[in-house]
């Protein structure tokens, strides 16, 4: 921990019980950030990312809230700002998905996405700016290559992630006289708990996703993380409004 390139940072990763945010949450605690593992539901896996970074000798905590209700994301940045006294990095990872064909897109499945993957986005960055230093900070958004590759079946999906990358680059102009930077990060395929109960494993869409993709296989947690970590340092210092994809080529 004493020679990462995070030490002293404090990061809030959304939605980092499992899966990406997981893998996102564990990898800044072996840069050396103190992280806050947030989570909607699964406290269980929050409970456990937190307690896999403590035994590597790393600081985090686990704080529940619901990205898409303002008074819980009030109180995540409060309980943050309690636990390790500021913040330095917002990782907005949480997010939910759902493929279909267009006849079976309903309205309640559009705001279930929207409020999370749009709307949960936005109030979290708004109120994490209140709490960055003078010397500004980072926000990261796990946005998806289905922005390029628009899949079909995913017309909701892709839309929510369609505004997160151009909510990024909106706010990469608008944060950076504060010395705030915005980057957005998007995934290609990636193996997570979702993808095998989700039903994708072993199925078609997996076969056409690891044939689209370049380097031939799905991403892992483990792929997204170290590019997460460079735009949350100061290596990425003069990087900003950028849309990164971390695909395997895939697009």
């Amino acid at each position: 921990m004493k020679n990462g390139k995070l030490i002293n940072q404090v990061a809030v990763v959304t939605g980092a019980s499992k899966g990406i945010g997981a893998g996102i949450a564990k990898h800044l605690a072996a840069e050396g950030a103190a992280v806050v593992v947030n989570y909607a539901s699964s406290k269980e896996g929050a409970d456990q990312i937190v307690d896999e970074i403590a035994k590597r000798g790393g600081k985090a905590v686990a704080i529940q809230a619901d990205v898409a209700k303002k008074k819980d994301i009030e109180r995540l940045f409060a309980e943050t700002r309690k636990a390790f006294g500021r913040l330095d990095i917002l990782v907005n990872n949480a997010g939910v998905y759902q493929f279909a064909p267009l006849e079976e897109a309903t309205e309640s499945e559009f705001h279930r996405e929207f409020n999370t993957n749009v709307l949960g986005l936005i109030l979290a960055t708004q109120e994490a700016v209140k709490h960055f230093g003078a010397e500004g900070g980072s926000v990261i958004n796990i946005s998806s290559a289905a922005t390029a590759i628009t899949p079909p079946t995913s017309v909701i999906y892709t839309a929510t992630k369609g505004a997160v990358d151009a909510i990024t680059r909106v706010l990469a102009k608008e944060l950076g006289p504060r010395k705030i930077r915005v980057n957005s990060v998007n995934p290609g395929g990636v193996e997570t708990e979702g993808f095998h109960s989700g039903g994708y494993a072993g199925s078609d869409f997996e076969k056409q996703m690891v044939a689209q993709t370049p380097l031939g296989r799905l991403g892992q947690p483990g792929d997204i993380a170290p590019v997460v970590s460079f735009l949350a340092s100061s290596d990425a210092a003069w990087v900003t409004g950028e849309v990164i994809y971390v695909a395997g080529g895939l697009s």
